[in-house]
Parts: structure tokens; C-alpha cells; sequence
């Protein structure tokens, strides 16, 4: 071989050589860093863990184990928007990594974003489909964005994962009333108090699940029995006050929506319920309706809307207020 032919490829040899003792020296003082990070990060001195790292991710940018460490050390220190940047970038690096798609879900649940969580989430139970709470976070994360079908599609997989997660059973329950699946609402909050029977909060939300599958007799059990432990629960007399209406007890349904009103003055709802029990309270025998009833009708009604001028309905509330203004 000539040495004009031989000396390009030695230089070329030489140079490739030279790059690749370059980049193991690179990526040994990177993994140096990292190792040293740990140190300091295990002895609780996280500046100089954070510091080592992100002079780790100077010299070698696509070292994921590095960004993944920081996300957890800026979530420790409260750093959020940092400890997403580096979160996000060890996912990219390493898109198969569960434990920076979990922990990045975490971080962003953590300050309300939704939006961007339920994705790091989604993610995250796709590469491991049996973490608990990647699916139960996932869930409340959807719950938080009115989106109750992926939540119950989530809830339902952790539960099967932990069948008796009270927890997740009263979630469930939650999730299918908003839902409007009242009858597995109803399944629910029975299981839950089949394991916590004078759990108020959840005796109350069957009752309503009740109400809303037209049984009032079974709802009236239950508010009786809220009633009777927390005689001052304001939102137990309004249920109340609704089965009575439905039973068409009159002197009842008055009694206890007026007592709901005496509770807490703000509710709004008390106050339509309450003006509707003056109606038929005031209700004659010829269909017409006593004056002072109607008028004490009106002036509760008048109230609501001006505690909620945005209620559901409204407009047939206003139309019921000037009926009966005559």
C-alpha cells in the first residue's frame, strides 16, 4: 500500500480513537457526578446532590438517570416547575420508564394540572398495568376534569387490584352518582357501610342516591338515622324535606325544609325546596292557593336566586316567582 493511501487512513483511525477515549471519559465524568449526587442526595444534602447533577446533564444531555433523580429532588424541595422540566426530559430520554411517568402524574396532580397528570398517568399504567395507585390517581385526576367514564374505567381497574379499598369503593360510588348510574351509586355506598355502618358523609350520599331512583321510604330511613347522630346537619333536613314532598306530607316537608333553612341560611336550595313546601302547604281544594303561603313562597324563592343566581332551573324558578306574585 502506497503511503499516500496509508497516511488518511491513520489519521482517520487516530481521530476516531480519539473521539471515542473523548466520549468514555465524558460519559465517566457524568457517572461520577451521579454517583456523587447520590451521595450527597442519601445524606439529605440536596443542594450539592442537585448541583452535581446538573453539572452531570451539562457534560452528557441524554443522561435520563441524572434529569430523573432531579425531578425527585426539586419535587422534594417544593421546586415543581424545575422538577417537571427534569421529569419531562428523563420520559423523553427514556420513554419506558414507569417510575418518571408516576412521578411526574404526581407532580402535576399535585398543583392542579389535570390535564397534563391524566397523561404522565396514562402512560404510566400502560407500562405497568398493575400499580394501584397509578390507576386510583389516574381516576381522581379524570374526576377533576368532569371526564367520569375514564375516571370509572381507572377506579374500576384499581379495584380489582385491591377489592377492598374503602376508598376506591367510595369513589366508585361517587363517580357512578355524577354519572348518573344511581343504582351501582347505590351498590357502593351499601358496601362501604356494610364496613363502616354510621359513616355520616356516606349514609347521607345513599340517601340522595335514593332519592334520585324515586325511594324515598328507604332515604328517609337512612336521614332519620343522620338526624338523630348530627341533629344539626342542614343538607339530612333538606333531603328530608324532598321525601316528604314526594310522600306528599305537607306538614312535614315544611317542618324540615324550614329546619334547613334555620341550619344555614345560605342554602339555596333549602330555600327553593321551602318555597315549594308553602305551595303546597297553601294548596286548597279548588286549586287555588292561600295568599300569605303564596307570598312566604315567593320570598324564599326571590332568596334563592339571590343566593344562586346561577342554579340549575332558574328560569322556571323565575317564571314560578312571578306566577305567584299576583
Amino acid at each position: 500500500m502506497s503511503k499516500k493511501i496509508l497516511i488518511p487512513i491513520v489519521l482517520s483511525l487516530s481521530s476516531l480513537s480519539l473521539f471515542f477515549v473523548y466520549g468514555c471519559q465524558e460519559q465517566r465524568g457524568a457517572r461520577d457526578l451521579y454517583v456523587e449526587a447520590v451521595m450527597h442526595s442519601e445524606l439529605n444534602e440536596k443542594d450539592q446532590a442537585i448541583a452535581k447533577l446538573n453539572e452531570a446533564v451539562q457534560i452528557n444531555k441524554k443522561y435520563s438517570l441524572a434529569y430523573s433523580l432531579l425531578g425527585d429532588l426539586y419535587q422534594e424541595i417544593k421546586d415543581y416547575d424545575k422538577s417537571i422540566a427534569a421529569y419531562e426530559m428523563a420520559t423523553q430520554l427514556f420513554p419506558w420508564s414507569f417510575y418518571d411517568f408516576f412521578n411526574l402524574g404526581k407532580v402535576y396532580q399535585g398543583i392542579e394540572r389535570f390535564d397534563r397528570a391524566v397523561y404522565a398517568y396514562s402512560r404510566a399504567c400502560q407500562l405497568n398495568n398493575n400499580h394501584l395507585e397509578a390507576h386510583f390517581n389516574n381516576a381522581q385526576c379524570f374526576f377533576k376534569l368532569n371526564d367520569f367514564s375514564s375516571a370509572l374505567k381507572y377506579a374500576l381497574h384499581a379495584e380489582q387490584l385491591d377489592a377492598n379499598n374503602v376508598n376506591i369503593q367510595k369513589f366508585l360510588a361517587d363517580s357512578f352518582e355524577q354519572n348518573q348510574d344511581y343504582e351501582q351509586a347505590v351498590k357502593y355506598y351499601k358496601r362501604i357501610l356494610e364496613h363502616d355502618a354510621n359513616n355520616i358523609t356516606v349514609m347521607t350520599s345513599l340517601a340522595l342516591a335514593y332519592i334520585k331512583t324515586e325511594r324515598s321510604e328507604p332515604a328517609m330511613e337512612l336521614l332519620n338515622s343522620v338526624i338523630q347522630a348530627e341533629p344539626n346537619n342542614g343538607l339530612a333536613w333538606r333531603y328530608r324535606g324532598y321525601c316528604f314532598l314526594k310522600l306528599e306530607d305537607r306538614d312535614n316537608a315544611l317542618a324540615s325544609y324550614t329546619r334547613a333553612v334555620q341550619i344555614d341560611q345560605s342554602d339555596w336550595d333549602a330555600h327553593r325546596g321551602l318555597g315549594v313546601a308553602y305551595i303546597f302547604k297553601g294548596l286548597k281544594s279548588d286549586g287555588t292557593v292561600d295568599a300569605s303561603m303564596k307570598q312566604r313562597a315567593v320570598e324564599h324563592w326571590n332568596t334563592s336566586v339571590v343566593l344562586k343566581p346561577d342554579q340549575p332551573n332558574v328560569d322556571r324558578l323565575i317564571k314560578l316567582i312571578k306566577g305567584y306574585s299576583d
